[in-house]
């Protein structure tokens, strides 16, 4: 009978333990070297001042502060949440998701010079990128959450990437948990950051295949729709994303889509007899648990392959690198 070693039972577990401790911590090390002090004694007043400019601007026009919560999605969709979406000669400006749609450059050019005057080459373009987007769903009624802070700046930008990564609004409900679940995202998540579709308006080209051949859709609001977005021409006049309450953020988006009123195909993909219909009613009958799943899944979208240390910079002008 062979002997038995009661120690070399475990060195096959206890190997693997380690192994998978030592990959969680290279997992984890980006969004670890994030923290929500970053500032606190480099730049103490740098939250405040992103929020004066992020409340004035949205003051004036409430649509700005679903562009500015979009400018985030957008950035950090594209090879994470670096700031290239602002860099002018990168290539992702003008890639076909962004061209003559994102906006909200202005805005963090304006948060970006008042918090240059009281730190200058302390806070990063990506980070007012990222808090801009939570001060802007506050600012429209919405949840609040804790931005991690420290992420650094990119010195290029991927047009090709941002082509191939963000979803585009003809996507299928299979296509849609394919594209979040590549960026680490649940299903159910996909659902909670769609609802940021409560706000916001969308171009007439993105949503016209929809009105005038889908059949999906509550004829009355198809024809009106049809009125604001001609078969030809009128590709940029713009609808609101959520026809009930469209500079609230609120539940009213799900509400919607379970009336036939979601304004995209992608939209109304997570309301058409599929696996996410279940996710849409409970947004629907419990409101505190779409804004507390919606607040978890930006904080995990703010931590999407930051740079940090001594990687990448601190834009000077969040147009161009230094």
């Amino acid at each position: 009978m062979a002997s038995y070693h009661p120690t070399s039972a475990f060195i096959p577990a206890t190997a693997t333990k380690l192994c998978l401790l030592i990959f969680s911590l290279v997992v984890g090390m980006a969004s670890a070297q994030l923290s929500s002090n970053f500032y606190e004694t480099s730049c103490p007043e740098a939250l405040c001042t992103i929020k004066s400019g992020v409340d004035c601007a949205v003051s004036s026009e409430k649509r700005m502060g679903a562009s500015l919560l979009r400018l985030h999605f957008h950035d950090c969709f594209v090879n994470g949440c670096d700031a290239s979406i602002l860099l002018d000669d990168g290539g992702e400006k003008t890639a076909g998701p962004n061209n003559n749609s994102v906006r909200g450059y202005e805005v963090i050019d304006n948060i970006k010079s008042e918090v240059e005057k009281i730190c200058p080459g302390v806070v990063s373009c990506a980070d007012i990128v990222a808090v801009a987007a939570r001060d802007s769903v506050v600012a429209l009624g919405g949840p609040s959450w804790t931005v991690q802070l420290g992420r650094r700046d990119s010195t290029t930008a991927s047009a090709a990437t941002a082509n191939s990564d963000l979803p585009p609004p003809t996507l299928s409900l299979s296509g849609l948990i394919s594209a979040f679940s590549k960026k680490g995202f649940t299903a159910k998540e996909m659902v909670a950051l769609s609802g940021s579709h409560t706000i916001g308006q969308a171009r007439c080209i993105s949503f016209k295949p929809r009105i005038y051949n889908e059949t999906d859709i509550d004829s009355s609001f198809a024809t009106s729709l049809q009125s604001k977005c001609p078969r030809t021409g009128g590709d940029n006049n713009l609808s609101p994303l959520d026809v009930t309450s469209p500079a609230s953020f609120d539940n009213a988006y799900f509400k919607n889509l379970v009336a036939k009123k979601g304004l995209l195909h992608s939209d109304q993909q997570l309301f058409s007899g599929g696996s996410t219909d279940a996710q849409v009613n409970a947004y629907i009958s419990n409101p505190a648990s779409f804004r507390t799943d919606f607040a978890n899944a930006m904080v995990k979208m703010g931590n999407l392959s930051p740079l940090t240390g001594s990687s990448g910079q601190i834009r000077t002008n969040c147009r161009k690198a230094n």
